[in-house]
């Protein structure tokens, strides 16, 4: 039993209540300042602090300078958003080869992943289907692409550099590189966890179905299947197709072709955006109502940016094929980092966080925006500014009034005009 009398005990707990919590308080403070500093932009004040006379790669420390040495805007530690193709396995065939970047590669891109295909003249992606939906665009020469659409009627079409198509999940299509030196193409799928690996090929079902089942389903007998391959082809040489117009006159057959056009002509359409700096294409379901996924082709020449901005309805999935640049990606709590790209790579950033990505190079940026969306969507920088009273913008960032005047009043894209 106490011997403390109550208004001693009373005194000493709250006391020892009140040093309780100012103890916790101030260590959330403290682990609060810890954080800050950790995250808050560093201020080097030497050469030496930056040193690293260890071992190193020379060469991907020059392709990935803001990496080796981050501009001190960099804050906090930002999940890397970067993946080379040239990384990736490449798996090859006999008529072409194949290779991936997905949510295995690149942990952050969960929404989209993405395969560079490689085909020669005659060389057949075999017919086959995705429970994903596939866009395309040709990065290099030819390819006839077929397919059959819901009706079960026929689309055969020949693609060129710069065009793209769209294959919904479970439509049934092939892609064969033309003469005269076959294509090589980009394959965007919206599913992070894709894989080249996990497709419906037609060789493979056929090999793995009951050989009397395949010969009734064709109404011939099982001898005349003897031949039939026991394993997928996946990638394998053939012929260069004769004329496009006659594929197209006996795939249609008695049904007649597809009304549904699942290719674009992009060069087709003047950009939605251009001035001294580059332009933009935007390939949505508004002027390609077949496709469920949203696209944005961007040049921007050297000494030019793609505007601060951010998009508020999907993840973006980047791949650049012309050029070199740098991209910032700002997210929440005070956390930023920098990363340096050049053709070949793949970028990914989530949904709502602001980034730019600036031309650092002596030739043009060209890159695709990507999005798991029907729709394309951002808003930006200059554009949410311009429209907030100006006082309001003032007081934030102590600009005076012909600073103020002088921010774009609409989204320009690509600055500067």
């Amino acid at each position: 039993m106490s011997n403390e009398s109550g208004k001693d005990a009373l005194t000493r707990r709250g006391f020892l209540g009140v040093g309780s919590a100012a103890l916790a308080a101030a260590s959330v403070l403290a682990s609060e300042k810890s954080a800050a500093q950790e995250q808050a932009p560093y201020q080097q004040k030497s050469n030496r602090s930056s040193s690293d006379p260890g071992p190193t790669n020379p060469a991907l420390d020059a392709a990935n300078p803001d990496s080796n040495s981050p501009p001190q805007t960099d804050a906090g530690g930002v999940q890397t958003f970067k993946y080379p193709f040239s990384l990736a396995h490449k798996r090859m065939q006999e008529g072409g080869w194949s290779r991936e970047v997905t949510q295995r590669e690149l942990a952050v891109s969960k929404t989209l992943a993405g395969v560079d295909m490689r085909l020669t003249a005659g060389g057949v992606r075999e017919l086959h289907w995705h429970t994903a939906a596939e866009w395309a665009y040709m990065l290099y020469g030819t390819a006839r692409i077929t397919c059959i659409d819901a009706d079960g009627k026929s689309f055969v079409t020949d693609v060129k550099e710069n065009e793209l198509w769209f294959f919904p999940p479970g439509i049934p299509h092939s892609i064969q590189g033309l003469a005269p030196d076959g294509c090589e193409f980009l394959l965007v799928f919206d599913d992070g966890n894709f894989s080249e690996y996990e497709t419906v090929l037609l060789t493979d079902w056929m090999a793995h179905t009951p050989t009397d089942v395949v010969a009734k389903n064709f109404g011939v007998s099982e001898k005349s299947l003897a031949s039939m391959p026991k394993k997928e082809k996946f990638i394998f040489q053939t012929a260069v197709p004769g004329p496009l117009a006659e594929d197209k006159r006996i795939a249609a057959g008695a049904l007649g072709p597809s009304p549904i056009d699942f290719a674009f002509r992009t060069m087709d359409m003047p950009p939605t955006k251009s001035n001294k700096s580059g332009d933009v294409r935007i390939i949505d379901a508004k002027n390609f109502n077949v496709t469920t996924t949203a696209a944005a082709i961007v040049t921007v020449k050297p000494g030019g940016v793609r505007e601060l901005h951010w998009h508020p309805n999907a993840d973006e999935w980047q791949y650049f094929f012309g050029g070199k640049g740098r991209m910032t990606v700002f997210t929440t709590g005070g956390r930023a980092r920098t990363m340096d790209f050049e053709t070949g790579d793949v970028g990914y950033i989530q949904k709502t966080l602001p980034h730019y990505v600036e031309n650092t190079g002596s030739t043009d940026l060209k890159f695709l925006e990507m999005f798991k969306s029907s729709y394309y969507q951002d808003l930006s920088l200059s554009e949410w500014l311009s429209h907030t009273p100006p006082e309001l913008v003032a007081a934030h960032l102590n600009l005076d009034q012909a600073t103020l005047d002088s921010i774009p009043r609409e989204e320009t894209v690509i600055m500067p005009e």
